[in-house]
This record gives structure tokens, sequence and C-alpha cells, in this order.
């Protein structure tokens, strides 16, 4: 199986944090736990992020040890299979707020330098 050029990852992870950022632009973290269509598409986006993040070569990576790849990937695992258990609210709002604007700059840098 041929790798894709790993541009289609940096683009795919790009899209869906401005997507999420995007959805919660004017929400609270309030509103995010009680407008279901919101919460669902914030986690979908979530989960497209952390495939793509999997599938960035290891290369990539090891230039930007503050971005917890690991983490990123196995979040993936909760968001697909721990669904029916409920993925807490609280965890989301930090991640969206705290974590994706830092992984944003990494991943914009991380395109440039391919470019």
């Amino acid at each position: 199986m041929i790798a894709k050029n790993p541009l289609v990852y940096f683009d795919h992870i790009l899209e869906s944090i401005v997507l999420i950022q995007e959805y919660l632009l004017n929400c609270s973290k309030e509103q995010l736990s009680q407008n279901r269509m919101i919460y669902d598409a914030v986690l979908r986006n979530l989960q497209v992020l952390s495939e793509s993040v999997q599938k960035i070569p290891m290369e990539f990576k090891e230039s930007f040890h503050e971005i917890p790849w690991k983490d990123i990937a196995g979040f993936r695992n909760i968001l697909v299979h721990d669904y029916l258990e409920g993925i807490d609210c609280e965890i989301i709002w930090v991640i969206t707020q705290h974590e994706l604007p830092k992984l944003k700059q990494v991943i914009e840098k991380m395109r440039s330098n391919l470019l």
C-alpha cells in the first residue's frame, strides 16, 4: 500500500480544527453539553483529526515533542469505541479550547515546511 502525501493528512486535521472552531464560535461549555448536534459534530471532527494524526509519518512528529501525538491517536479509540459510555464534555471543552490551537500551529508549520 502506498502512503498518501502527508499534506493530505495535514489538510484533514486543519479542516477539522477550523470546523470545530466554527461550531464553537459562540458556544459556551454549557451550550455544548446541551446541544446534541454541535456536540456530535465536534466529536466527529475530533475523530477525523485523530485518525489523520495516526497517519502522519513519525519523521514529521519527531520535531514537535510538545504535541502528545500518542494521546491524540489514542483519543480516536476512545471516541470510536467508548461512545456508548459517553464522552465527558469537560474533556472535550478543554481539548477544543486549549489543545487544538496548539496543534493547529504545529500542523500549519509542518504543512508550510513541505510546501
